[in-house]
């Protein structure tokens, strides 16, 4: 594959809040880190190398947050694109706090989430973050608080952009009275499709809607099945044609699958050059249900 077959280029664009041009196809980091989201990687030199490819296969967008390492994500993309590209967001997140591998635990205090969005702009190196996603509601703090101190935050220049993630168009909704809502990050995958609602709410309202965990395909690749079935008369792996359904799905897809490894990355980057049929759409779609 060359860098123009597995260019981000070929997914399409998308205008986050109006404003902010993205690759629709952009990279999720965090698997940069350890296991269980904590610690330092095992190869930090390959995280270096794997953002610096992204690069250079048209990658504009990059999703991380405050609570993966924690702080070690953000950091490694500071080391690796520091001085940024104009042309480059970077989303993060607060509102997760970590106590180690694999434990998260919402908290949306006002204090809390501007501690953390003053981190999180220390970490990345940067003025202005250009997309701050609410990373859980804190059930125990009322919304208008979480989203009040956001929205104060980006008054106040330190965000550009405010987003969510995990919600229902109900909560979508009730945040939006507050600030303006560009973005939603939900579970969303061919296999795992609950979020339904709120992507065609996202569809309706032009809010990017930002699928995470989106290379699952479940028994739907076993061997014999429709995807494997599939797959094989497109020269694709099923994680490809998962990428692809998804890029296919709505205008508004912004998929950010992760990877620590530089091979692995240009294997999805290379989803961009499969051109689903509207038969195959149709069918994996009805699978999936």
């Amino acid at each position: 594959m060359t860098n123009e077959t597995m260019s981000a280029k070929r997914s399409g664009t998308f205008a986050i809040g109006g404003d902010l041009t993205v690759n629709r196809l952009g990279y999720g980091a965090m698997q940069l880190t350890g296991p269980g989201v904590w610690g330092d990687p095992r190869d930090p030199d390959e995280a270096v190398r794997v953002l610096r490819r992204a690069l250079e296969l048209d990658v504009t967008f990059i999703d991380t947050a405050d609570a993966y390492g924690p702080f070690v994500s953000e950091l490694l993309i500071r080391k690796a694109l520091h001085p940024y590209p104009e042309n480059l967001v970077i989303a993060t997140k607060a509102g997760l706090t970590r106590s180690g591998p694999d434990d998260w635990r919402p908290v949306g205090r006002p204090e809390y989430l501007r501690q953390q969005v003053h981190l999180s702009l220390r970490h990345l190196g940067v003025e202005r973050i250009d997309l701050l996603q609410l990373h859980r509601i804190d059930p125990k703090v009322p919304l208008e608080e979480q989203i009040g101190e956001l929205k104060l935050l980006q008054d106040e220049g330190k965000i550009r952009h405010i987003g969510l993630s995990e919600v229902t168009v109900e909560q979508i909704e009730a945040a939006s009275k507050i600030v303006d809502i560009v973005s939603v990050q939900n579970l969303y995958n061919l296999v795992k499709r609950d979020a339904e609602p709120v992507l065609q709410y996202c569809e309706a309202h032009q809010i990017a809607f930002i699928p995470w965990f989106p290379l699952a395909t479940g028994q739907l690749a076993k061997a014999g099945g429709p995807l494997d079935e599939i797959s094989k008369r497109l020269h694709a792996k099923p994680s490809q044609l998962a990428l692809a359904w998804l890029l296919k799905r709505s205008p508004v897809m912004l998929p950010i699958p992760g990877t620590s490894s530089v091979a692995h990355l240009e294997e999805n980057m290379a989803a961009v050059s499969i051109e689903l049929s509207e038969a195959d759409f149709q069918t994996l779609l009805a699978l999936a249900k």
